[in-house]
C-alpha cells in the first residue's frame, strides 16, 4: 500500500490485529510504546504495557486488549500528520472488561512516526486510571494527593 504517513496510520489503526496490515505497514524493527515505558505494577494488571520491540509488539498489544475487553467503540477522531512522518490520532473508545462486565469510556492519544512507508514508532496513551478500574473487584486506595486537602478513599 502507498499512501500518506496518516493514511498509513489510519489503516493499521482500524485493523490492527491483522497480521497482513501490520506486517505490510509496521516496520520489522519498529518500537511500540502502551501506556508508559515500563511500569511493573501496571504491567501486572495489563501486561502489554510498557515498550515494545518489533512490529509483532503492536499486533499483540491489540489482540490482547481485545481478550480483556470487549472493544463497542473506537472512533479515531482527528488524524493528521506532516512531511517528516510523524502522525497524531486523537479518538475516543469504549470498552466493557470480559470478566467483570465493567464499561469505561476514555479519550485516546496515539503519535507515530512512519518512514519508507511504514510505522517506526508508536506511541498509544489512554486514561489508564479509567482502564485499569474496569478490574477493580474490590478493596479501596487511600490517596493523598491534595497538598491542602485530606485523604480520599477510592
Amino acid at each position: 500500500m502507498t499512501g500518506t504517513p496518516v493514511d498509513i496510520v489510519r489503516r493499521v489503526l482500524s485493523d490492527p490485529t491483522n497480521s497482513a496490515v501490520v506486517n505490510e505497514l509496521v516496520a520489522e524493527d519498529s518500537v511500540y510504546v502502551s501506556l508508559n515505558y515500563q511500569d511493573d505494577d501496571l504491567k501486572k494488571i495489563m501486561p502489554w504495557a510498557g515498550t515494545g520491540h518489533g512490529r509483532d509488539a503492536l499486533r499483540k498489544t491489540f489482540s490482547d486488549v481485545a481478550r480483556y475487553w470487549q472493544i463497542e467503540e473506537f472512533d479515531l477522531g482527528d488524524v493528521f500528520g506532516d512531511d517528516s512522518g510523524k502522525v497524531a490520532v486523537f479518538g475516543h473508545m469504549k470498552y466493557r472488561s470480559t470478566l467483570l462486565g465493567k464499561t469505561v469510556s476514555s479519550p485516546f492519544a496515539v503519535y507515530a512516526k512512519v518512514a519508507d512507508g511504514k510505522i517506526v514508532y508508536a506511541q498509544f496513551m489512554e486514561d489508564t486510571f479509567a482502564t485499569a478500574r474496569s478490574f477493580r473487584s474490590g478493596g479501596t486506595w487511600t490517596i493523598n494527593s491534595d497538598p491542602d486537602g485530606h485523604a480520599i478513599e477510592i
